[in-house]
């Protein structure tokens, strides 16, 4: 929530006295709401009712340095602080229900910070196995290597997270529901308990279900993380990471944020305004993925469909129970493998080969050929990533014209 203040209040003219969190009084509203007035601060940007962009590297400082003493917030450098970036930080901790939220130059510089800033050498982290690429290259290639150890969760051992951690210590538990991109539903307040009775963090990636459709930190957990180029901003133009909880976590992410990750002022310019119609992208993204799934379920060139609460047969009750929504991604294996993968994305129109997803426009990726194709194919097949996998992000067209793509490109793979 904004906290106000009176124009009187004295400001120095390197910022002013704290920063403002996301306290409980706007939580009675409703994300529609919050997704369009959170974060504006109309109070510090002249009245202004879209907030501005401050391309500015630096701040002037007070006439007397001894005025910063004691502030626990001043203006000093963009790398720290920007007020462009405050307004969308602030707007996704209130979605998020957490107290602070922290704006990256990209999805991994937020993963990077949180790993980097919550292990050390010697600790053990717990995380599945099936995780975005780009996750599983740290873990594996940057901090075992460096003396962390990895508990590896695979599909089989979803179902009993005390089991997990039985006689161990470990100090991080990272997790994604729905996981990418086998779109498993994850019970994340069961995964948390676990993890807390044995004093490890939980940290939740929660790029493919959004704070509109689950909040896993209600759920349990003590950290999200977010890949903001996706869903969050929307439109496929800019590179976004976020990272929320409370402020006691964020605190010690902040050193590695310094480092040179923050979001530039333009990008936040963006994303802050992207947000606004969150509400309206989900839904639709939500319908529109839910109709492609039930399509390709009755299509006898799909072998399977994943989808979350469909891809595994107790996923529904879960998913029911903890997501408010489904969220764009459908994940599907072709008969005939890679030659009717290949022949399926040569005849595809609308539906556009792309690595990425989370845009209004409708993609489609091999991830076996992009954000998992470090790992060997025994991996792949034991996650159920077999030669026929495809990934789709479902846009916001019209849902006919998306089947009507489907339809044709599905013909020319068989």
């Amino acid at each position: 929530m904004t906290v106000r203040r009176g124009r009187n209040r004295d400001r120095t003219a390197a910022g002013r006295s704290d920063r403002p969190v996301a306290p409980s009084s706007r939580r009675g509203l409703r994300p529609a709401t919050i997704v369009v007035h959170g974060g504006d601060r109309p109070d510090y940007n002249a009245g202004a009712v879209v907030p501005p962009v401050y391309f500015t590297s630096t701040y002037r400082y007070p006439r007397r340095y001894s005025e910063l003493v004691g502030r626990s917030k001043a203006y000093l450098y963009s790398r720290e602080e920007n007020p462009t970036r405050e307004g969308p930080e602030q707007l996704l901790a209130e979605l998020e229900h957490a107290e602070r939220a922290r704006l990256f130059s990209s999805g991994m510089g937020a993963i990077s910070a949180v790993a980097l800033s919550l292990v050390e050498p010697g600790d053990e982290v717990v995380a599945l196995e099936d995780l975005y690429g780009g996750t599983l290259e740290l873990l594996r290639s940057y901090l075992a290597p460096r003396g962390v150890g990895l508990r590896w969760i695979g599909p089989d051992e979803l179902a009993e997270p005390d089991r997990a951690f039985a006689g161990r210590s470990a100090r991080l538990l990272w997790l994604e529901s729905p996981t990418n991109p086998t779109l498993r539903v994850i019970d994340l307040r069961r995964w948390s308990r676990a993890a807390h009775a044995v004093g490890a963090l939980v940290v939740v990636d929660n790029t493919f279900a959004t704070p509109l459709n689950q909040r896993p930190l209600e759920l349990g957990a003590d950290l999200v993380v977010h890949s903001g180029t996706k869903y969050l901003a929307g439109h496929s133009d800019l590179l976004c990471g976020a990272v929320a909880g409370p402020t006691r976590l964020l605190d010690r992410i902040d050193p590695h944020f310094t480092l040179g990750a923050p979001l530039d002022p333009m990008s936040a310019f963006l994303l802050h305004r992207s947000l606004k119609t969150l509400a309206l992208r989900m839904a639709r993204h939500n319908e529109n993925a839910r109709t492609v799934a039930g399509w390709l379920r009755e299509q006898p060139a799909v072998a399977r469909v994943f989808y979350p609460g469909w891809t595994e047969p107790g996923d529904e009750p879960l998913a029911a129970r903890q997501m408010s929504g489904r969220s764009g991604m459908v994940s599907f294996s072709l008969r005939g493998g890679r030659d009717a993968v290949r022949r399926f994305l040569k005849r595809l129109e609308l539906f556009q080969v792309a690595s990425s997803l989370g845009g209004v426009e409708s993609l489609v990726s091999v991830p076996a050929e992009t954000s998992h194709r470090r790992l060997s194919r025994e991996e792949l097949l034991r996650r159920g990533i077999d030669d026929g996998f495809v990934r789709l992000s479902v846009g916001i067209e019209d849902p006919a014209d998306l089947l009507d793509d489907l339809s044709n490109a599905i013909r020319a793979a068989r």
